[in-house]
């Protein structure tokens, strides 16, 4: 890790600054938790970055607006159970009353304020209830470990766990604490996926500069992860930066700028591999890696193909070593390709060299792919481009679980 120290138990509550909690409103058929907030003691610097979904839900465009390129927030209010995504008017004026109600209720400006909603598309809130919510959550706020799990447990829909992340590094003598927490299983594709990211730092850092390393971290985390297929109406991330470290603001001439940007890559990537490895009705991770491509790029589409097949998501759930499935995804990624080099390994099991067939032990594949971590490994032999993607096996759950998610 070098430059950072991971928290296991860290939450967003543990930077300087910052409170959150969470309750259930009745958006959620069950009584778990539908309604979360994240309070920052002081305006903090904030960036944010959105789904590439044409169709973008109701909450976003509040939250664009809010934030523009990179601004301030005070709060963040999300809730689950309902998308308010394709509800026109009254959806984009339900997210509004959200946000002005939130600000009212903790005495913070309403264009501080940021929204997100995750759950069932096409439903308009049953506003009556988020509004009483809403009304209750100041009390609800606290500054420790259990306010971090109350907003964790308020975002979560078809997930299975929470999924969080920390670190902390020293800059010009200061502790700063980098800490995330996410949700998502379903829904997931690159380019930013039917998740809902919220990071929270204690770090002294400008807006703009946020802005540009949020989506330079995105791009080889967030949007390098996929379940299905389908890229939601939803997705956001977004980062706040109290600055009570009290560091010098960071620049990217700053000694430690490099550290701040690890630390924060380490939380995005430690929540996209967890939004991964919960896929709905998943049973294990796939890792891809892609080495000696011609370029960077070229890698990421290649590992995104592979990771995003059908077939070879289902050769995993059912421990098939059928790397046929592989080499037609690379074939398939739209990249230049020698296809007379490329070698293919099931974690230290070589099946493809030069791109031929390698004779391998089928016994002792079948019980590495029983594993709940698959490691595909890709060498196309042609350049220094690499590239890593997060994925998970497609089984018979996931059809379960989307047959009936509105019922």
């Amino acid at each position: 890790m070098g430059n950072y120290e991971v928290v296991p138990e860290g939450g967003i509550t543990l930077p300087r600054g910052f409170k959150a909690g969470g309750l259930h409103c009745g958006l959620k058929k069950t009584e778990r938790h539908d309604l979360g907030v994240i309070l920052c003691d002081v305006p903090a610097a904030s960036a944010g970055v959105y789904t590439t979904n044409l169709f973008q839900a109701a909450p976003l465009l509040v939250t664009r607006e809010a934030l523009g390129e990179g601004g301030v927030l005070r709060a963040v209010i999300v809730n689950s159970g309902n998308a308010n995504a394709c509800t026109g008017e009254q959806g984009e004026a339900d997210a509004r009353t959200m946000q002005a109600k939130l600000a009212e209720a903790l005495g913070v400006p309403a264009d501080q304020v940021a929204v997100a909603s995750t759950g069932v598309i096409g439903e308009l809130l049953k506003m009556d209830r988020v509004v009483s919510g809403i009304e209750k959550l100041p009390g609800r706020l606290r500054d420790d470990a259990q306010g971090s799990e109350d907003f964790c447990q308020a975002i979560l829909t078809t997930d299975l766990v929470k999924k969080t992340s920390c670190v902390k590094l020293t800059v010009d003598g200061q502790e700063v604490t980098i800490s995330g927490a996410s949700k998502g299983s379903g829904m997931i594709h690159p380019n930013m996926a039917t998740m809902l990211g919220f990071v929270t730092t204690d770090a002294k850092i400008g807006a703009p500069l946020l802005q540009e390393l949020l989506r330079e971290v995105t791009d080889v985390t967030f949007n390098m992860i996929t379940v299905d297929g389908d890229t939601s109406t939803n997705d956001m991330l977004v980062a706040m930066a109290s600055g009570l470290a009290e560091n010098e603001e960071l620049t990217r001439s700053h000694p430690s700028f490099a550290a701040f940007a690890d630390g924060l890559r380490h939380v995005c990537e430690d929540l996209a591999k967890a939004i991964a490895r919960d896929g709905e009705g998943a049973t294990k991770l796939i890792e891809t890696r892609v080495v000696g491509a011609s370029s960077d790029d070229a890698a990421r589409a290649i590992a995104k193909t592979v990771i995003g097949s059908s077939l070879v998501k289902s050769a995993a759930f059912g421990a098939d070593a059928n790397w046929g499935r592989i080499i037609a995804a690379v074939g398939r990624a739209g990249v230049e390709v020698n296809v007379g080099t490329v070698d293919i390994r099931l974690g230290d099991i070589s099946v493809l060299e030069q791109s031929r067939p390698v004779a391998f032990d089928e016994a002792v594949a079948l019980e590495y792919l029983k594993g709940d971590t698959v490691m595909i490994h890709v060498d196309l032999n042609m350049g220094s481009g690499q590239a890593i993607a997060w994925g998970c096996d497609l089984t018979y759950d996931y059809v379960r679980i989307n047959a009936a998610y509105r019922t």
